[in-house]
């Protein structure tokens, strides 16, 4: 039987394949195509076949992530959305909760809700908190709305009422009438997707879900169709936000957990190798061609979250986009990409992105139409690429028409060379970078003393001394296979599924056969989507809840004995939340009572947690192959720095910066101040001396 295994990243202009088979890897970078992604997807399907020398029908598991779903929302291209909810509660979604993400900003301006008002529907029912019926309800309004639906070409629908999470009946109900009436219409509903209190958020969720879900729903079709008239058999899988894996099935219901897909596999790939190297701190640093995102990794575990936001209008704001309450990794993501453009703004400073090339028509060096310039062709500018190696030698890069942009847009505007101009927006999405960081870190209550850092993407390994000067952090690792990081670690990740439920409790009147009730049931759906596509492997159950002081505004996460709780527990639990209170402030609050507003019960397949050791590795000096003209962005001097093939260095090499380690997928720059040691992984190891 084969054990070939396939992963497919979509990014903003490259799609990323791996491929490994007994052992030995295959990857291949693509442009992705913005109109079609399946057909980026197909061409490099059967680009890395062909390469491996394989065929379709030789893939035991194809496993996928993907963009579309955050594009949507973010282009707003989604589908026609009507959400129906509470009589009296229909501008949930523009009211919000009020918060100002900035208060001194008279002229705030905030995010669009994705279903306007009136698509907002209301109908007469209410639930009190506990989940009692207060009103029952009004089905003939419910009816009413099916001719509204029709007469506005409603494409999808949200249900969401007041206290849906604490029972569903009454919207399951509105599903079941809207569903006899227009059984082609995709219907979401709160208490499926996003079954926690706090109103605003949870409509936001179900609405985004709607909103994309007939868009993935027909890409996945086409995709699968596509695959299996190629000769497929072997499952699809789709990478979720929250690092696990599931079936076609579940992320067509569930699309919205899918936004932060790629990067959740970049992160996953960090911690596998955490795990390898036996780094226990580590931040991720990976550098597409739209975003760069940056992830905090301890014992070799991604923190998470349970909201994210996506469509901000205010840039690193917290706060000023759409909420989203999904399980994801948490981690920040910046416009500061390979294909970030670069401009002048009214002050006379270079600002790089959010914006960016994308694919189509790309950075002006990849001469395919693009008219501004971009951190490519700055990197390119300074010497930083060898044009005929660029992403594999698919295209060569035009360094004349990156120098025509450079100065056009900047450099004669600020009355700097086009190489100056390149050196300043390589230094400021470098420190755009670094800044992300920074306040990730003090966000998360960590530190970077001690950290490695681990580069990865196609500008990662570019970038990764630069950025880890400016945190502080002196050791950097740059894996095999870095240019498809993200691909590689779908690879690496569980069939796996959170489901998370609110019930309010107090650890003074902690009521244990309620709370263990309500974990079994937890449990046995996620266990009932994981089974799936588990094929039989064992399971492994992770169990949290968020709590925090009576009075509070927001939670921390717990971690909860694996077992059925019993009285004995609670005191240990009680402690735990104290000891992870006092982390983040310093402090615990005596003689306040905590409350838990909800739990989450995760499901998962056990990977192997034991990576084989790594062969020793004598010490020797590496060879170059030749030299390149180099600008060093620190200090700004021009000088010929040595290049090595990455394929050519085995493990033991040692080489002093500044140089290149090339490779076809990415480059690798070692600084002037960093040296460079390949391991017995075949990684590369940089460090650097404390100043």
């Amino acid at each position: 039987m084969t054990s070939a295994r396939l992963a497919v990243d979509i990014g903003g202009t490259f799609t990323d394949l791996a491929l490994e088979r007994d052992g030995r890897r295959t990857t291949v970078k693509v442009l992705t195509t913005p109109e079609a992604p399946e057909r980026g997807v197909m061409q490099g399907v059967r680009t890395i076949l062909h390469r491996a020398a394989l065929g379709v029908a030789d893939l035991a598991i194809v496993i996928h992530g993907t963009t579309l779903a955050t594009n949507a929302v973010i282009e707003r291209k989604g589908a026609r959305t009507a959400l129906v909810t509470t009589d009296g509660f229909r501008d949930v979604l523009a009211l919000r909760n009020e918060s100002r993400y900035d208060q001194y900003d008279l002229n705030l301006v905030l995010p669009e809700p994705l279903v306007p008002r009136h698509l907002r529907l209301p109908v007469p029912e209410r639930l009190d908190n506990q989940g009692r019926v207060l009103l029952p309800l009004d089905e003939g309004a419910v009816r009413a709305l099916v001719p509204v639906l029709q007469r506005e070409r409603v494409e999808s629908v949200a249900i969401g009422f007041i206290h849906g999470f604490v029972n569903p009946a009454h919207e399951r109900r509105a599903r079941d009438i809207l569903a006899a009436a227009l059984p082609d219409l995709p219907i979401t509903l709160a208490s499926d997707v996003s079954p926690e209190m706090r109103e605003w958020e949870r409509f936001s969720t179900a609405a985004a879900n709607a909103y994309v879900q007939p868009l993935m729903a027909r890409y996945l079709s086409r995709l699968e169709q596509e695959l299996r008239a190629e000769g497929m058999r072997a499952p699809l899988f789709l990478m979720l936000s929250g690092g696990g894996l599931t079936t076609v099935a579940t992320a067509c219901r569930f699309p919205i957990r899918l936004v932060e897909s790629g990067p959740a596999g970049g992160a996953i790939f960090s911690a596998h190798v955490a795990r390898e190297c036996g780094l226990d701190r580590v931040l991720s640093f990976d550098m597409g061609g739209t975003t760069a995102k940056v992830c905090l990794i301890d014992d070799f575990r991604p923190q998470t979250a349970r909201s994210f936001e996506v469509a901000r209008v205010g840039r690193f704001k917290k706060g000023s986009g759409l909420p989203l309450r999904i399980p994801v990794i948490e981690m920040v993501e910046i416009g500061a990409g390979g294909g970030s453009i670069a401009r002048v703004d009214a002050l006379g400073r270079i600002t790089v992105g959010p914006d960016s090339a994308g694919a189509d028509p790309g950075p002006a060096c990849y001469a395919r139409g693009g008219e501004h310039p971009t951190v490519t062709d700055a990197n390119l500018l300074l010497g930083r690429y060898e044009s005929r190696r660029f992403a594999g030698g698919r295209f060569n890069l035009d360094a004349e028409a990156a120098r025509a942009t450079l100065a056009a847009d900047i450099g004669d505007r600020l009355d700097l060379s086009a190489e100056m101009a390149a050196l300043g927006v390589i230094e400021m999405v470098d420190e755009t970078m670094a800044n992300a960081a920074r306040v990730h870190a003090i966000e998360s209550g960590k530190s970077y003393a001690g950290r490695t850092l681990i580069a990865f993407g196609g500008g990662g390994p570019v970038h990764a001394c630069r950025v880890a000067e400016k945190v502080g952090i002196h050791r950097v690792l740059v894996p095999s296979g870095a240019g498809v990081g993200s691909a590689i670690g779908f690879l690496r990740a569980p069939v796996g599924y959170e489901v998370v439920r609110s019930l309010y409790q107090r650890f003074s009147t902690f009521d244990v056969d309620a709370v263990n009730a309500l974990l079994d049931d937890m449990a046995a759906e996620a266990k009932s989507v994981v089974v799936q596509g588990s094929f039989g492997a064992a399971l492994h159950e992770t169990r949290v809840a968020y709590m925090r002081y009576v009075g509070q505004g927001h939670e921390i996460a717990v971690r909860l004995p694996p077992h059925r709780l019993t009285a004995s527990d609670v005191p240990a639990i009680r402690a735990a939340y104290d000891d992870e209170y006092t982390r983040f402030y310093n402090r615990p609050v005596p003689g306040s009572d905590v409350e838990i507003l909800s739990y989450a019960v995760s499901v998962a397949t056990v990977t192997d947690d034991e990576p084989p050791s790594p062969p020793d590795a004598v010490r020797h000096a590496a060879r170059p192959v030749r030299t390149q003209l180099v600008r060093d962005t620190a200090s700004g001097e021009q000088a010929e720095w040595p290049v090595f093939e990455r394929a050519a260095l085995t493990p033991g090499a040692v080489l002093q910066g500044p140089a290149i380690i090339a490779e076809d997928e990415t480059s690798t720059l070692v600084g002037p101040s960093w040296s460079a040691l390949i391991d017995g992984y075949g990684y590369i190891v940089l460090s650097r001396e404390a100043a």
